[in-house]
């Protein structure tokens, strides 16, 4: 098992060396000049070329990327050419809210999804199936941006059940600690601050959830439809066992592994920040965070926002590898 995750350690460093490459090299291309952007329009070519030089964007490209290659290799991912602040500390600050937002959106995906699955095999053509597996495809076709406009305008602004946008109502007397602010709220003792953070979450965590909630409950479906074929389900029937014990126990245990493998690959994603779900509701987590570095042409932000969410990605990947061993004792790893 070690030699297995120091192998696949080893294996993540070309990965985020080919990210690097290619994050550079398109930003190149995008038109502008974060020179001007910094200094505006009226700026002199003297003063434009002078900040060039202060940021090393005057070198040739293939210097700029050994340079932040070099800063990468210790752990120096530079600093925001917009605002100045090192982007070590602005993942530390903005990764908790994208966190949150994962978790929250992974929770309703599989609390909804797995049991619509395994429903949905168990009564196969019939009309829960048919509603079960219409609906999980609206949900994978259904745009973000269009549900989350919808969630607020019935929701926040008709209703006005819950808040619009944002991680905390304003003027609260809530300190966050950890910048988890559902943990904080808890270590504080401060039920009302997390009952608000809840509120704030619901909306843009059913938005974010709703694509990977569809695309769990046709994966449980399909693996559900295939273990229950197999004879081992017909013996476990013919002896009499319970038909609840037979699906939860040998149908659903067996079902687990492309289960497990869609949800580890959905959770990454989450984790890579939900640029729209998180404007549409100006969640300050990583992926709006990258999206404004994109529109300013901050080069630091982009390509540290980048590598930081491709490790992150490869590591839930590699725990998911792992987890097949306890789903499955047949699986080794070598």
């Amino acid at each position: 098992m070690l030699r297995y995750i120091a192998k696949r350690l080893l294996d993540l460093i070309p990965v985020i060396l080919g990210i690097t490459l290619l994050v550079f090299l398109f930003l190149q291309l995008i038109p502008g000049d974060p020179a001007i952007v910094l200094l505006g329009q009226r700026a002199t070519p003297a003063q434009v070329e002078a900040l060039r030089e202060q940021l090393g964007l005057n070198q040739p490209l293939p210097l700029q990327y050994l340079a932040f290659l070099g800063k990468l290799l210790r752990l120096d991912l530079g600093r925001s050419i917009i605002s100045g602040i090192p982007i070590t500390q602005e993942i530390a600050t903005r990764w908790p809210a994208t966190f949150e937002l994962s978790v929250a959106a992974m929770i309703v995906a599989m609390l909804l999804g797995v049991p619509a699955g395994i429903i949905a095999a168990v009564r196969k053509n019939g009309w829960i199936d048919n509603l079960t597996m219409s609906t999980s495809l609206l949900g994978v076709s259904m745009p973000v941006y269009w549900l989350g406009l919808l969630l607020i305008y019935l929701f926040a602004v008709n209703l006005r059940w819950l808040p619009p946008s944002g991680r905390l109502s304003i003027g609260g007397t809530f300190q966050p600690i950890t910048g988890f602010y559902l943990l904080d709220s808890l270590l504080q003792f401060n039920l009302a601050a997390f009952g608000d953070v809840v509120a704030h979450l619901i909306l843009p965590a059913i938005t974010v959830g709703t694509i990977p909630l569809a695309i769990i409950a046709r994966i449980t479906r399909s693996a559900m439809l295939e273990v229950l074929s197999q004879d081992y389900i017909r013996t476990a029937r013919a002896k009499g066992l319970l038909e609840r014990w037979v699906i939860l126990k040998h149908a659903l245990k067996n079902a687990l592994l492309p289960v497990v493998t869609i949800i580890g690959l959905q959770f990454g994603t989450l984790l890579s920040g939900a640029i729209l779900t998180e404007t549409i509701f100006s969640w300050p987590g990583i992926g709006s965070w990258i999206y404004e570095g994109i529109l300013a042409r901050d080069y630091p932000v982009v390509q540290g926002g980048v590598v930081f969410v491709a490790i992150v990605f490869v590591l839930i990947n590699l725990l998911v590898d792992i987890s097949y061993a306890f789903l499955d004792p047949r699986i080794q790893f070598k």
